[in-house]
């Protein structure tokens, strides 16, 4: 999803940073050295100063126009590395970013600007940026089939350029995004850090382009939730920048609902509307329930979930045999899986047992990221799939667009890999939860209790085995919000998987559900707090 075909003209600047500029903030590249006099004597220790200070630093600028709703809308994209400094000016990292502000408005400086990431953590924002939100996209097939490569971009007339600037950030030892020579990434990877790092750049690029008067958004996916949960607060604390909202697709803030294993009870609860929904689409339930709507059949596993199946888990073995029986059968009813595998289960599947079980006798597994597709095991055995069927069908399709697209159309050129997901931020520390769930439900409350005009949108996907939708609408309902807040939540959910955007409809209709989301939640009209 990114990018208008119309490339009328690029500029490359070189620049100088300014010493003097708060953290020096700057987009870096190929560094090139100070120039000196051969015969004047240079001070070794003011060299060095100098090179750490005003390297020259190479950003790409394109221009460009796309169509969405009949609408021409200009913008100029950005592609480039802003420097993270410390107080000493001293660089720590190089973040890449691409930035999309549209440039046919009177006054860009109040226009409502959108920081986007994903998350892993060690994702790149490829998947938000060519998926759902840039001015081009991947056009997925509906139904849920692989792509034949070589693949292509299409204009993303859905994107949402229209409403609000965009900014994809690729947190530090993703995408293009390194440490400075001789930084220990460890101070990048983990929850706090992660934050500081990613809160610093919001900070930067906002003082640097002039935009501490626009209406400002974090979107985050998937671990995006967490992060993003976690910036409305640090941004507020250290930077006291109150943001107008936050966007979360497929994400996760609380990870005791998705956390299998040990005396943890609750992802098998929050699992399995999803089991519903992905055996309802795979035509796995009984005639009953596959005469219905995908919407009635979530609505009664989560009445289900919540109550008797909730309180038969609670009990443990002291469960008496009648109610383990009737249990069983209505566990079964909704998930497509048989009276006998969930009584030998003991009433907990979890999702590598269901991704392998719902379609075992037609020799198919299910994927995880969006259990629409189906893969193929070597052999029916065993209780957990050889591979994410969704992901093998998703991840090749991004990683050679953007590569192409980068260089291509916004003529930025780099020579090493573009990370699109890797594992080099292992070990990622979660200090400040050792011995617990990571959760950062808290903070989110506490950053819209004290900004009582910050606005949420939660976006989810039916079809989601990663985070699935009834996962987060528990962590929601326990944030335990003073009731006059609650309508700052707002809940969007989609025939789609953890990438809901790649399946048609359902982009369409997250499409109008965002505008009415910024619609409001960017609006100058003051209101009465609650």
């Amino acid at each position: 999803m990114l990018l208008p075909r119309f490339a009328t003209f690029r500029i490359r600047f070189l620049t100088l940073n300014s010493i003097s500029f708060f953290l020096a903030l700057g987009f870096s590249s190929p560094l090139v050295g100070q120039e000196k006099s051969e015969t004047t004597k240079v001070d070794t220790a003011k060299e060095e100063k100098s090179k750490t200070e005003e390297k020259k630093e190479t950003i790409v600028i394109t221009k460009h126009s796309l169509a969405i709703n009949g609408i021409d809308v200009a913008y100029e994209a950005v592609a480039g590395k802003l420097q993270l400094k410390d107080d000493a000016l001293k660089s720590k990292a190089e973040m890449f970013f691409i930035a999309y502000t549209r440039t046919d408005v009177a006054n860009p400086g109040t226009r409502p600007v959108t920081f986007c990431f994903n998350g892993g953590p060690g994702s790149s924002s490829v998947w938000l940026h060519l998926g759902m939100l840039g001015p081009k996209r991947i056009q997925f097939p509906d139904d849920a089939t692989p792509l034949r490569p070589p693949y292509k971009l299409t204009d993303n007339n859905m994107s949402l350029l229209d409403v609000t600037d965009l900014v994809f950030i690729d947190p530090v030892s993703t995408g293009y995004s390194r440490p400075t020579e001789g930084e220990g990434k460890e101070q990048f990877h983990g929850y706090e850090e992660d934050l500081r790092s990613v809160g610093q750049f919001i900070h930067d690029w906002t003082t640097k382009y002039q935009r501490w008067l626009s209406p400002k958004f974090v979107l985050g996916e998937s671990y995006g939730g967490v992060r993003a949960a976690g910036l409305a607060g640090y941004l507020q604390d250290r930077y006291y920048m109150e943001l107008n909202g936050a966007v979360i697709v497929s994400g996760v803030i609380n990870f005791q609902t998705l956390r299998f294993g040990g005396s943890n009870d609750l992802p098998y609860i929050t699992f399995l509307p999803t089991y519903a929904a992905t055996a309802w689409y795979h035509k796995a339930l009984s005639p009953e329930l596959q005469g219905q709507t995908v919407e009635a059949v979530v609505k009664q596993a989560e009445e289900f979930a919540n109550g008797r199946y909730a309180a038969s888990l609670l009990k443990g073995t002291s469960l008496s045999p009648e109610d383990f029986s009737i249990t069983a059968d209505q566990l079964s009813r909704l998930t497509g899986l048989s009276r006998e595998f969930v009584i030998k289960a003991k009433l907990r599947v979890d999702m590598d047992r269901f991704g392998k079980e719902l379609l075992r006798s037609k020799s198919r597994t299910i994927g995880r990221f969006d259990s629409r597709y189906v893969g193929i095991d070597r052999d029916d055995a065993g209780d957990g799939y050889e591979y994410d069927a969704s992901g093998a069908a998703i991840f090749g399709p991004f990683t050679a667009t953007f590569n192409d697209y980068v260089r291509r159309e916004l003529e930025y050129k780099e020579d090493r890999v573009y990370e699109i997901l890797t594992g080099n931020v292992q070990p990622w520390s979660y200090r400040r939860f050792e011995g617990r769930y990571v959760d950062a439900t808290d903070t989110l409350r506490k950053a819209m209790t004290a900004n009582p005009y910050l606005k949420v949108f939660l976006a989810c996907g039916y079809y989601d085995l990663a985070t699935p939708h009834f996962a987060m609408m528990n962590t929601t309902n326990h944030l335990m919000l003073e009731p006059t807040l609650k309508a700052n939540l707002q809940y969007g959910f989609y025939e789609g998987g953890h990438m809901m955007y790649i399946y048609q409809p359902a982009m369409i209709k997250l499409r109008e559900d965002l505008v009415k989301y910024y619609e409001t939640a960017a609006s100058a009209e003051r209101r009465a707090a609650p």
